[in-house]
């Protein structure tokens, strides 16, 4: 599977591509392609573009890319990805953003290029969908939400 990458103005030339950082590794590093700097108030939302546009080949539409938090800012500085993991499918064409959250209780400054969220490249299954009126039934059955304890 091949994915196609096209870099918009607001990445900066001299920002590093898009690249898997380490082997193994499942997500490429997006980042904040913003002109200055962007204070997230405690508790704010942003959307924050990420300078880059993707296309996987034609016969993709089994697939979808996920945009998922970076384990580094959402641990020491409580930035997250909101909808997490966004979904962005195969056929959106437009500029990827991340829609960031600020949990913690201070101020964040998310400078020009930082690496704010990553992508990663999921298959997609798509079940057949049969309308029933009984559900099965199960030794969990409907308990949920923290059922099971701590």
């Amino acid at each position: 599977m091949k994915l196609k990458i096209k870099y918009l103005p607001n990445y900066l030339p001299d920002w590093p591509r898009l690249a898997f950082a380490h082997p193994g590794d499942s997500g490429l590093d997006l980042r904040a392609a913003i002109a200055e700097p962007l204070v997230l108030k405690a508790g704010q939302r942003a959307l924050v573009p990420n300078g880059v546009q993707m296309e996987m080949e034609a016969d993709s539409s089994d697939y979808e890319v996920q945009i998922r938090p970076r384990s580094g800012l959402a641990a020491k500085a409580g930035l997250f990805v909101l909808n997490t993991p966004g979904t962005i499918d195969w056929g959106y064409r437009g500029e990827y953003k991340t829609i960031l959250f600020n949990s913690s209780t201070e101020d964040v400054t998310i400078q020009p290029g930082d690496r704010i969220s990553q992508a990663v490249v999921c298959p997609i299954v798509r079940p057949q969908i049969e309308e029933v009126t009984d559900m099965s039934a199960t030794q969990r059955g409907d308990k949920g939400f923290g059922s099971s304890g701590v």
